[in-house]
């Protein structure tokens, strides 16, 4: 019984208001849209220019390391692939997409 009144009472506020009760849906929706565009859609889609920029500026000679964890150093870069030497004088061809990261050039030594 106390859902049926609960049914009842929201159908007859409805009619009452109809139009305010309208503008305040939209404008509700409005604003769901424009945070998920703020916190999901934008932030993503600056994260994967960073990215593309990244892979841009890659360099024969840089030391990187790719998504899959294989540390080498760039020999060459011919369009969307690179050539990478990794440890024991080994060539892999790689997609510059799968390069995550870059750790440093050849001239210059790691931290202690």
């Amino acid at each position: 019984m106390n859902l049926l009144n609960i049914v009842l009472f929201a159908q007859q506020t409805a009619e009452s208001g109809g139009k305010s009760n309208m503008v305040q849906t939209l404008v509700f929706l409005a604003l769901i849209i424009v945070v998920f565009y703020f916190f999901m859609i934008r932030p993503q889609s600056k994260k994967n220019k960073e990215a593309q920029r990244f892979r841009e500026n890659l360099k024969k000679g840089d030391r990187i390391v790719t998504i899959g964890g294989i540390h080498g150093k760039i020999l060459e870069i011919d369009g969307s692939t690179a050539i990478i030497e990794v440890e024991g004088a080994g060539k892999l061809k790689i997609e510059k997409s799968a390069i995550a990261q870059n750790v440093g050039d050849v001239g210059t030594t790691p931290a202690k």
